[in-house]
């Protein structure tokens, strides 16, 4: 690994690092935020902070093993194992949804009241402000590295704030209006917003692992280099891509002229593919170099499994 890639690593490490500071930080503080009021609401949040840490050391675990380098049994890298992780926390997130709800239910049931919600308040809202600060911090590293696992940390932090938003209003307004029931009926939100929160974090993980194609601006982008060398005589066809953690992968075939000679191809090549990386520098590009004139050069222009016609010579 080159020394920048190394220090980017480094710093995506240190933010996971954070991460789990941060959860348990914010679990200690809503936990005492509930014991101090015996809400069931601030009970809810305080579960969603304890999958806060399970899940940020699964991403430590994930990250570590994504980054390392390719061997002869990972060719291509283990950048795919951060899917995983973001599989784990969604899944994760359900469990805890079950839980709270259960809890909800049994409150609704059997309504208690709330105390030292003053006080207990203020102890989550602090916690809500350390998620809401850690949160952003992960969640712009992941978009600017393009790390799912840090992106998916950050997103459950931020929807964790949201959570104890809802919670705080909800438990308030206990006190203001005395309809214990309520503070039940917060709780039951809090479940239903995470299990939105976890549908989102699985369906990103099984997109990553089924191979999607790059964003549609990505690939914009490099359509406009290919452009760029479509010059006389030069073609491209057969595109294709896929994303794989940070790291994203491109082929096509590129058509000359056939009395062009190997190392005229070559160059071509050192060309396009120096080009597209300058363009994406997470971007892993193969290319394979055809003959424009000879039919066979068509015939493999769509999917693998099926064929195309070969074009009129």
């Amino acid at each position: 690994m080159d020394p920048a890639s190394a220090s980017v690593q480094h710093r995506l490490l240190r933010l996971l690092w954070l991460s789990v500071a941060a959860a348990l930080l914010t679990i200690t503080l809503k936990t005492i935020a509930w014991r101090l009021t015996g809400s069931v609401g601030l009970l809810s949040d305080a579960a969603e902070s304890l999958v806060n840490l399970v899940t940020a050391l699964v991403a430590l675990a994930a990250f570590r093993w994504a980054s390392k380098p390719a061997d002869e049994e990972h060719t291509f890298g283990h950048a795919k194992a951060e899917y995983f992780s973001a599989g784990v926390e969604g899944a994760l997130i359900f469990v805890v949804a079950v839980v709270i709800g259960a809890a909800a239910v049994d409150r609704l049931i059997d309504p208690q009241p709330v105390q030292d919600v003053g006080i207990g308040l203020s102890v989550s809202a602090v916690a809500s402000a350390i998620n809401l600060a850690v949160g952003l911090l992960l969640l712009r590293a992941g978009r600017t590295h393009r790390s799912l696992i840090l992106e998916a940390d950050g997103r459950h932090l931020l929807t964790d704030v949201w959570t104890s938003v809802g919670v705080i209003a909800g438990v308030g307004s206990v006190v203001l209006t005395g309809w214990e029931r309520l503070d039940a009926l917060v709780a039951i939100a809090v479940a239903a917003n995470i299990v939105v929160a976890g549908a989102g974090l699985v369906r990103r993980s099984a997109e990553g692992l089924m191979d999607r194609a790059l964003s549609e601006g990505e690939l914009q982008r490099i359509g406009s280099v290919i452009d760029s060398f479509r010059e006389a005589g030069v073609d491209f066809h057969a595109l294709r891509s896929r994303q794989a953690g940070q790291r994203a992968f491109v082929s096509t075939h590129v058509l000359v002229p056939g009395e062009w000679t190997v190392q005229q191809g070559h160059d071509l090549l050192e060309r396009f593919e120096a080009a597209l990386r300058a363009e994406l520098p997470y971007l892993s590009v193969f290319t394979h170099l055809e003959p424009a004139e000879d039919p066979r050069s068509f015939t493999d222009t769509v999917l693998s499994g099926e064929s195309a016609p070969p074009a009129d010579p």
